[in-house]
């Protein structure tokens, strides 16, 4: 009996192999981002997003058409396509938003801040759906923002322009995640995460591409400068693209091979694990109330998605 109800080792190692290569992808794509954008003098957040989306595209094809990793879903209609290119924008907005606070603040702040997304999430989904927890539910989210401003009290780099684009950037998140409930519940036009992924990079590189020659005119004179002075510098950058898209490829596995809950605690482990690393590499000053702060942020968020999972 005990034989039966236990998974096999061989889809224990499977699973066990999909975490690690989640966790991997997840906080490699985030330093890598880092260094590029602050310590290796690469200063173009936009266009960082388009090689991300450019990877996504073309792997996305690649996997689904190719090694058919999902089913190919086509778009049936023009409204869908107009809620996938809605979904884009708003997407490229929260990546974008999520990298440039990067170049002024430190992994750990930017992760204490992106654990607020929960608040959000509950916030847009009561606006847009007007549809209400229980009580204890938002009682938990107090800690969850009551913990980033006492993080923000105690972050010796603050930095005020940086901070707004990180919370921007997941309100952006969240925003996207509710709206993409709602754009696409319908049982006809569901996408899984993957096809989702596949039709909303090429539209994102389309209105990344114009941002950066307007906003970002010396990109392509400074990465080619920077190139010929680090010779590494485009497999840093093939590397990062790729580990971008490997974050959404192993999103999408580990979400189909585990249990929501499961999910949600690896996230909340995922960004204390990326705190911890980015500190040791970056050796970012970091203070008592700071980290007391982030600690209160994600027992909040760990308060808030069992209490949302008991009162479902």
């Amino acid at each position: 009996m005990s034989s039966s109800s236990s998974p096999p080792s061989s889809q224990v190692f499977f699973i066990s192999s999909l975490i690690i290569l989640w966790y991997s992808s997840n906080i490699g794509v985030l330093l890598l981002n880092k260094f590029l954008l602050s310590n290796y003098g690469f200063k173009f957040p936009i266009f960082l997003t388009m090689c991300h989306m450019s990877a996504c595209a073309i792997l996305s094809y690649i996997s689904i058409v190719f090694l058919k990793v999902v089913p190919f879903q086509k778009i049936k209609s023009r409204s869908q396509f107009l809620r996938i290119a809605t979904l884009s924008i708003v997407f490229c907005a929260s990546v974008v938003g999520g990298n440039i606070s990067l170049r002024f603040l430190p992994v750990s702040f930017n992760q204490a801040v992106g654990a607020t997304t929960p608040f959000f999430t509950a916030m847009f989904a009561y606006l847009m759906t007007l549809k209400r927890e229980a009580w204890v539910t938002y009682g938990a989210l107090v800690p969850v923002v009551t913990g980033v401003v006492i993080a923000s009290g105690g972050e010796p780099s603050f930095h005020l322009y940086g901070f707004i684009m990180c919370i921007s950037a997941t309100a952006a998140r969240a925003f996207k995640s509710v709206l993409q409930g709602i754009l696409l519940s319908s049982e006809g036009e569901k996408l899984n995460s993957m096809n989702l992924l596949l039709y909303m990079s090429p539209i994102a590189i389309v209105v990344l591409l114009p941002a950066a020659l307007i906003m970002e005119p010396d990109v392509m004179e400074v990465t080619i400068s920077l190139a010929l002075k680090h010779r590494f510098m485009w497999l840093l950058l093939l590397i990062n693209s790729t580990m971008a898209y490997a974050a959404n490829l192993t999103n999408f596995l580990v979400t189909k091979n585990t249990s929501a809950l499961t999910l949600q605690v690896l996230g909340n482990a995922k960004g204390a694990v990326a705190v911890v690393i980015s500190i040791l590499l970056f050796r970012n000053p970091v203070t008592f109330v700071g980290i007391a702060g982030y600690s209160m942020t994600v027992m909040g968020v760990v308060a808030y998605g069992e209490a949302k999972r008991r009162y479902k």
